[in-house]
C-alpha cells in the first residue's frame, strides 16, 4: 500500500481519502483508488471464517442493484479480529469469487485497525472516530469524498438503514 502524491494531475480531482494504492487481491495488480473518483465508495473490512461472512452475498446484491448508478465496493480482507481471515491471497480470492460471486473490487489482506492500519483507514477513522470493531464494519464515502459515515458490523448490507444512506449519496 501506498499515498499517491498530492501533485499529480490525478490528485487534483481525486478526494484526499482515494489517494491510495493497494493491489488487487486475486492478481496483485496495483489499483489506484482514485479511479473510483467521482463514486459512492463502500468500504468494508471482511474475513472469510466470520459470523458476518455471509454479507458477502448481500454486499454483492448490493453492487449489483447499484453499480450503473455510481456505488462502487470495496472489500478489504483483514486478520485482525478473532483471526478470522487466516489464509493467502488465493484461498481469500477463492472464497470471494467462487464461493459468493464477488464482483466488486477486493484487495490484498491487511490491517484495518491498531498502530499498523492502512492510511485509507487511519483516514476513515479520522473522518468519523469510529474504528472497525469486528469484520464487515462498512464506511460509507460520498462521490466527492468530503462526507463519510460509519455503520457496524451488524448493519445488513441489503438492509433499510444503508440502502438509504446509499440511495441519499447516489443522489446527490
Amino acid at each position: 500500500m501506498t499515498s499517491i502524491a498530492q501533485t499529480t494531475p490525478a490528485a487534483a480531482s481525486c478526494p484526499s481519502l482515494l489517494q491510495h494504492q493497494f493491489t488487487r487481491l486475486q492478481d496483485d495488480a496495483p489499483q489506484n483508488l482514485c479511479q473510483f473518483a467521482g463514486k459512492v465508495v463502500l468500504v468494508v473490512n471482511t474475513a472469510s471464517y466470520c459470523g458476518y461472512t455471509r454479507q458477502y452475498e448481500g454486499l454483492e446484491a448490493l453492487y449489483a442493484k447499484y453499480e450503473k448508478r455510481g456505488l462502487v465496493i470495496l472489500g478489504f480482507p483483514s486478520n485482525n479480529f478473532g483471526q478470522q481471515e487466516p489464509g493467502n491471497a488465493k484461498q481469500i480470492a477463492d472464497l470471494c469469487f467462487n464461493t459468493y460471486g464477488v464482483k466488486f473490487p477486493m484487495f490484498n489482506k491487511t490491517e484495518v485497525v491498531g498502530a499498523q492500519r492502512n492510511a485509507l483507514y487511519t483516514q476513515l477513522f479520522q473522518a468519523t472516530k469510529a474504528a472497525p470493531q469486528w469484520n464487515f464494519h462498512k464506511y460509507l464515502i460520498s462521490r466527492d469524498g468530503k462526507q463519510v459515515q460509519s455503520y457496524a458490523s451488524a448493519v445488513e448490507p441489503l438492509g433499510r438503514e444503508l440502502t438509504a444512506a446509499i440511495e441519499a449519496a447516489l443522489q446527490r
